[in-house]
Order: structure tokens, then sequence, then C-alpha cells
């Protein structure tokens, strides 16, 4: 096995090894949850690899690529951890199949491996127009898919998908124009500007479309009334406490917190207390540092602190101009409509980025099976099961540029 960091400065590409760094790093700036980034990227290149690849695609192209999910990086503390993390991984991959697509290198065909990653069995999405999008689906046994998690492929990755490359015509997109985008994307958690969003843009973000099918099986709403947002303002108020309350979730998401940006710059994860709740004065955040302990937080919750959290929490999505919400179509999505939902989240988020949108997911609320069944009944929230709910708006001032691993734009070879 032999691993590749990816360069992260502008250059001609003449290569598909160029190509593949060159858009690896600008997948890498993907965002996920508590920044864990949690994606693993294999490029096939032994002749076993390749035939295992080309098996399960149905594909003879140039160059194969395979996402996985990196256990040793995955959320785990809450049972929807597992959607997040693969959605998680669905935002990187279509933001690297589009800046391959803008270098030349056009997805023939994209299989998901659903189940057991041993048996790969899953579905195969054909494309043919540049994109990485599918639009044909049909069943496969995986045949082959063993050979692919064999000698050189980390012990601690699951994989779920795998596409074929042949080198084509660039898409219309640019390279230098994706990779702005992605640098300039943040998760702004202060307040944002009381000025609406215009009803026309919200349009242009809602009928966003990534791959083929993907509409259909990702149902959003934007909530823009103030009847919605006062309800959904006092719904996070009554229950997003449970974020800071529960001892397992609490415990993992402090373990992602870090001391100040130079100790998240050499972790290359995680996220600041600055992050979180914005600028602050050193004894602040020594104070707000101590009751953050989960030792601490969990004798403060007795007294009630959770609920000072969620009140300020609550205060700042009351003063949004609105808020998103996306519904996966099934209320037990295959992970093929995971992928896709990731895909959605990423086309949309780049969108109110070049927009100069901002976004700050509310994750809490579809964390826990029953706040999310509740808040899909209060709000009349389309779909089988929301995955995403977070604040859209024009951030009142810029946010702390969120710091990558390593090996976070890197690649193996198998």
């Amino acid at each position: 096995m032999t691993t590749r960091s990816t360069d992260h400065a502008a250059a001609p590409v003449s290569t598909f090894a160029q190509a593949l760094e060159a858009a690896a790093g600008t997948a890498a700036l993907s965002p996920s949850s508590h920044n864990c980034q949690p994606w693993g990227l294999a490029r096939a290149t032994t002749a076993a690899a390749r035939r295992a690849a080309a098996d399960l695609t149905g594909q003879d192209a140039d160059e194969y690529l395979v996402l996985a999910l990196d256990r040793e990086r995955e959320l785990t503390a809450l049972a929807a951890h597992a959607v997040e993390m693969e959605v998680s991984c669905g935002i990187y991959w279509r933001i690297l199949l589009r800046a391959l697509a803008a270098q030349g290198w056009t997805a023939a065909a994209v299989r998901t491996l659903d189940g057991d990653a041993g048996s790969g069995s899953g579905d195969e999405t054909v494309s043919g127009n540049g994109n990485g999008n599918g639009d044909e689906t049909v069943s496969g046994n995986g045949s082959g898919s063993g050979v692919l998690v064999g000698a050189g492929w980390p012990a601690a990755w699951t994989p779920l998908c795998v596409v074929a490359l042949r080198p084509g015509t660039p898409s219309a997109e640019r390279l230098d124009d994706l990779r702005e985008t992605a640098l300039a994307r943040r998760t702004h958690r202060g307040p944002y500007r009381p000025a609406p969003v215009s009803a026309e843009l919200l349009r242009d973000l809602a009928e966003t479309g990534s791959p083929e099918g993907e509409k259909d099986a990702v149902r959003l709403r934007h909530l823009t009334e103030r009847r919605d947002l006062r309800a959904f303002a006092a719904f996070v108020a009554r229950h997003a406490g449970l974020d800071f309350g529960h001892r397992a979730a609490w415990r993992e998401t402090h373990s992602f917190l870090r001391r100040d940006l130079a100790d998240a710059a050499a972790r290359g994860d995680g996220f600041t207390l600055e992050q979180l709740f914005g600028p602050m004065s050193r004894p602040r955040r020594a104070a707000m540092r101590r009751a953050l302990a989960p030792a601490t937080m969990h004798l403060l919750g007795k007294v009630g602190y959770h609920r000072v959290l969620a009140a300020g929490l609550a205060d700042i999505v009351r003063r949004t101009p609105t808020v998103v919400t996306m519904s996966f179509a099934e209320r037990t999505p295959a992970r093929a409509e995971l992928l896709r939902g990731g895909a959605r989240l990423a086309d949309y988020w780049w969108r109110a980025t070049r927009h100069g949108l901002s976004l700050h997911p509310v994750s809490i609320v579809v964390q826990h099976e029953d706040l999310r069944v509740r808040l899909e009944r209060e709000l009349s929230l389309p779909g089988g099961r929301t995955f995403f709910v977070s604040r859209v708006g024009v951030a009142g001032r810029p946010a702390p540029h969120s710091h990558r691993r390593d090996d976070a734009a890197g690649h193996v070879e198998i």
C-alpha cells in the first residue's frame, strides 16, 4: 500500500495522477460532522484490483476509484451517526467527481456497494454525461469485490462505491472555481443578518440537482415564514439541550473540541470554542473549557446548564432568515440514497456559498429518533426521513477556517 498526499497548488494537469491530486485536494475541503473527515479513497492500480473494479462497474475503463468509510474516523455514539457518516462521504465524493469531470475525466459508471462490504451486493449506476451523474440503476451481485478489500486495502475501511473513469471532454465547470468556492465555504454558527434571502435565490437553491434521480430521492424545504421559524426555534429551545446532556454523545463531541486554532491546525480536525460560540476573551474561553468538560457538564446538567446552552442556540435560530431541511423519500434509505443525499447537500452548500450565503447545521434535531420524528410531525416536513436541518443566511462576520488532517486529500493504491 502506498499513500500519497495532495499538492494544493494549482498546476496544469497532464496525467490522471495529477488530475486526482487536484480533485482530491478540493474534495478534502468538504464539510463533515464534527469535521471528522470520515472518507477514504483508493485508486485501483494492480491487475487484480482493476479486474474486480471492472466486474463491479461493468466497464472496461482507464481508471477506477473506490470511495470508503474510514471506521477509525467515524462518529458512533448515536445510531443516526451512521447516516451522517455516509452522507459526509457522499459530499466528498460528489465534489471529487465534479473536480475530475472539470479536468476531462468522465464517470462511465458508479457502482454502490450495499450491505456487507465483502459481498459487494449493491446497485450499479451508469453515467454518460461527463459529470459523474447517474441515469440508470440496475441490480448486481458484486462479483469480484473481495479483491478490492484484499492486499493493500486498509483494515479500517469499508468500501462504499466504485467509479469507472474515462478521459473525455471537460465539463463546463472550471477547477479553479470549484476550489475557490470550496475554500470559501464555512460553517457559520454566529448571528446572520436579518434581511430575508430572496425567494428567487431560494428557488434556485431548491432546484439544484446533482445525479439523476437524486432530486426525487431527496426532498427539500425552506422555512421562511416567521411562524415556522418561531416554531423551529421553540423546538430547539425545548430539545437541543439533549446534545449536551447525552453523556456518550457529548463525550464524543468533546473529543473533537480543540484547545485553540493552533491545536486544531496540529491535529487537522475538530473545531474550536470560537467556531462554536464566536469570539471570546481568554478568561471566558478558559471558563467555557472547564464547563464543557464531560464530567463537569454532567454535574451542571443537574442544575439545568444544558437548557441554558439550548436557549442560546434557539435565540440564534430565531433570528435566522431561513432554515433548510432535506429528507430522504424513504424512511430507511439504502446506501445509494445516502450518497445521493450527500451529493445533493454538496451541490446546495456549494451553490449557496457562491451566492454569499452561509450554513449552520442544527444536527441535534435529527440525531435522536424521537426528536426527529417529532420535528417532522410538528413542522410537516416532507419525505420519509429528515437527515439535514440548517440555518441559511448571510453571516455577520467571517468564521475561522476549519483545518484538515494531512492525509484527508490523499489516497491509497490497491
